[in-house]
């Protein structure tokens, strides 16, 4: 499979051009998910769980990336840890990924859409509340 880059098309003082993988603004949104606290993971297809059981393992499982005409629209698949408010999690999510993609890549954000796939137990049973 080929990964497809996108050409930033502003061109300073004609030095070239910047092409951005899909799998790095992908990477970007990963990484900014996992930052919030409640976000326990992120999930990915069938394909990718069975790839990281021998051993490739790919950060960016779970998110799927549309970029059209420098508009981007991410799709993330996550676990939530269990004793977390899920809208304000799932809205704090967003804002983060948003403004991560936003500030490192200068794209346009349209769309972070939320599935959430399950919930953690794991850290609920260690803690007394």
């Amino acid at each position: 499979m080929e990964a497809n880059n996108i050409t930033i098309s502003k061109e300073v003082r004609n030095i070239g051009t910047v092409q951005i993988a899909d799998d790095v603004v992908a990477m970007i949104a990963s990484l900014a998910a996992t930052e919030i606290e409640g976000v326990s993971a992120l999930v990915g297809n069938i394909t990718n769980e069975l790839m990281s059981k021998v051993g490739m393992k790919k950060l960016t499982k779970g998110v799927k990336v549309d970029i059209i005409d420098n508009v981007v629209t991410i799709d993330l698949a996550i676990v939530l840890e269990y004793g977390f408010n899920i809208p304000k999690t799932c809205r704090m999510v967003q804002d983060k990924v948003k403004t991560a993609i936003e500030t490192m890549t200068g794209f346009t954000v349209a769309d972070v859409n939320i599935r959430i796939s399950s919930v953690s137990m794991q850290h609920g049973k260690n803690e007394k509340r």
